[in-house]
């Protein structure tokens, strides 16, 4: 199955350029509607939302005169996190859910992820038949858009969803929040306030183009430097469509998605709550993790990178938690994706719980030494075609004997090839992480 539009997370590009061109959006929402139409019958309604992206209006309006063109009709949240938009599909009925995102890159880009009724995002064969559908109506003449009113109801009811979930709350808890001038930027501050945090907000400004731009999920420092300067307990990072978290503690430390996963898979496990004493993460995972884990009795499944399969497997299994190292972390019991807010209310909720610190609570995990290389290349070629790339990366295994990983792949999202090496001696992972990645320039340059 080879898919030209939809990579791991949607459809992803530079806003305005195909696939996300004005024509190719009204084709989106067309080919959406008539998948619904087929399977859900006649006039269901749609869920779109978005992010703070100056883009965002007019491609949520494009999808909308698309599934209007269907007679579909179409409910717009505004500004919201795409796990609002999971929740508020399943939990108001919607046939789908569309969110206009590029979650955690830069303005310029822009993207469209699906979700079912269920809330779950849709399967790869679904988005295959709507590409299909999208290459078709393309050469018919485009909609003309439809215009959007958000429907300030919708938000505030996904807030008061997350709310509900929390184990305890965070009274007399000191916390810096900062949204990465996106989809949280409103919602998350006054969340932890409610749940009788005291907040210090930073980044919550969007004006269009300074989402992810140098804070957020991907550029914690300036979070670290406000926790440190605060004396704040911990902070917390959501990236742009705040599906995913990065934690700061109270010494400035980054606390990624690994380290989450270990807080809340012995949090679940006390409370009897772990599916089959099983955590589902990638490919990604530190195998710090997977030691600490097994310690407690925890075994952990390893999937392709991607939120979207880890919670496939975690369906497969039967799991109740699931995760990456990116900070996207999936509870089965409250949500059908990654919730940054989630996550950070019931991170926050185990801290102030067992009243420890975010670093006392993982201090027996050993981070084994990992460095991640991005190639930009303008064509994918089979790995296993590429014979230099073939021969370093049999070197490095062989240097590691044992006690490392090494792992290349392409992006889902990106023009890229990611070059992971991990092991317990830095200066192997050094050598090795770019021996191999320069195998990859000179055969794909």
């Amino acid at each position: 199955m080879v898919r030209k539009l939809f990579g791991t997370d949607g459809i992803r590009g530079v806003a305005g350029e195909h696939p996300l061109d004005a024509a190719t959006v009204s084709a989106f929402g067309r080919a959406l509607g008539k998948d619904l139409k087929e399977h859900l019958g006649d006039r269901p309604s749609v869920l779109i939302g978005m992010d703070t992206r100056e883009s965002g209006q007019w491609i949520a309006e494009g999808i909308a005169g698309g599934l209007r063109e269907q007679q579909i009709s179409s409910r717009f949240a505004g500004v919201i996190t795409t796990p609002g938009v999971a929740y508020l599909t399943r939990s108001g009925k919607f046939a789908a859910g569309v969110m206009v995102s590029a979650s955690h890159n830069p303005y310029q880009d822009n993207g469209i992820k699906v979700f079912a009724a269920t809330g779950y995002k849709l399967p790869d064969e679904e988005e295959l038949e709507i590409e299909h559908e999208i290459f078709r109506v393309m050469r018919q003449q485009p909609v003309p858009p439809e215009p959007l009113e958000p429907d300030a109801l919708l938000a505030p009811r996904y807030a008061d969803y997350l709310l509900s979930t929390l184990p305890a709350r965070l009274d007399g808890m000191n916390i810096v929040i900062d949204s990465g001038n996106g989809a949280a930027s409103r919602l998350a501050p006054e969340l932890f306030r409610r749940a009788g945090a005291c907040v210090t907000s930073i980044h919550d400004e969007p004006n269009g183009r300074n989402i992810n731009l140098n804070c957020g999920a991907l550029h914690v420092e300036s979070l670290a430097r406000q926790v440190v300067a605060d004396k704040a307990d911990a902070g917390v990072a959501f990236d742009g469509d705040a599906d995913r978290a990065i934690f700061v503690s109270s010494s400035g430390r980054i606390v990624n998605g690994d380290a989450v996963m270990l807080i809340l898979a012995r949090a679940l496990q006390l409370r009897g709550h772990l599916a089959g004493d099983t955590v589902v993460s990638t490919v990604m995972s530190n195998l710090g993790l997977e030691l600490a884990l097994e310690r407690d009795g925890i075994r952990m499944l390893r999937t392709p990178v991607g939120d979207k399969y880890v919670l496939e497997e975690m369906l497969r299994v039967n799991a109740s938690l699931g995760g990456e190292q990116s900070g996207h972390v999936i509870f089965r019991e409250f949500a059908t994706t990654g919730d940054g807010m989630l996550t950070a209310l019931h991170t926050f909720s185990t801290a102030q719980k067992m009243g420890k610190t975010l670093e006392e609570l993982t201090s027996d995990m050993e981070v084994f030494p990992q460095k991640l290389v991005n190639i930009r290349v303008k064509e994918r070629r089979k790995l296993e075609d590429l014979a230099g790339v073939q021969a370093e990366i049999r070197l490095a295994e062989k240097a590691l004997d044992g006690a490392g990983r090494v792992l290349v792949r392409f992006s889902g999202t990106e023009p890229l090839a990611r070059v992971m090496v991990e092991g317990r001696d830095p200066a192997l992972v050094e050598k090795y992480s770019r021996s191999i990645a320069r195998a990859i320039e000179q055969e794909l340059k």
